[in-house]
């Protein structure tokens, strides 16, 4: 893991397309403006892994993969 230290206002690049701004710090608490391709998702940690998880879940239903094997024989 990159750690770096940045000040309100400052930034950082990543990948040429991604720029990501220290916008706000209060307490112990950061607010982050990120500018990336429409095509780049971007999303919360906590958020991702729910996905990821709700993915997963899909994935091991096989009853639903049968059921639409059965639809179209």
């Amino acid at each position: 893991m990159l750690a770096l230290s940045r000040k309100k206002g400052e930034a950082l690049v990543i990948s040429n397309n991604i720029e990501v701004t220290v916008l706000e710090i209060k307490g112990d608490q950061v607010k982050l403006g990120i500018s990336a391709p429409r095509e780049v998702p971007v999303y919360r940690k906590e958020i991702y892994l729910q996905i990821q998880d709700a993915n997963k879940a899909s994935v091991a239903d096989a009853s639903g993969m049968q059921a639409l094997k059965d639809l179209f024989n």
